[in-house]
């Protein structure tokens, strides 16, 4: 599946198989702190990056732990668009690895974990 940017996407169902599975996920998580505090992904390992920082500082915002990640990385946000664009822009700075998780959190919690709250 793709989107806007032509970049490759995830649904919320495959990464919810994927986890299930025990296939071991890395989730980049690029919304801004209050949207966290409202509701956070309860699977995989998810680490925070709000894209204002990725903004402000670029690569050099992303941990050690996700620039070393070798399988696919997938990134989320609230509906999947800004997360759309920082898969564009990551896979212009030469990163192969990266997903967007489309519908995001949003679509995760609709559709898998309707206990999380929407927003």
């Amino acid at each position: 599946m793709q989107n806007a940017y032509h970049t490759p996407e995830i649904t919320v169902q495959e990464l919810a198989d994927k986890i299930n599975s025990g296939h071991k996920v890395l989730i980049l998580d690029i919304r801004e702190k209050i949207e966290i505090d409202w509701v956070s992904l309860p699977v995989g390992t998810v680490v925070v990056v709000p894209m204002s920082e990725l903004t402000r500082v670029g690569l050099d915002a992303i941990p050690a732990e996700v620039r070393n990640w070798k399988d696919d990385l997938v990134i989320l946000c609230h509906h999947g668009i800004r997360s759309a664009q920082v898969v564009a822009w990551l896979w212009m700075q030469g990163w192969e690895n990266v997903i967007n998780l489309a519908g995001g959190i949003d679509a995760y919690a609709r559709e898998i974990d309707p206990s999380l709250p929407t927003y």
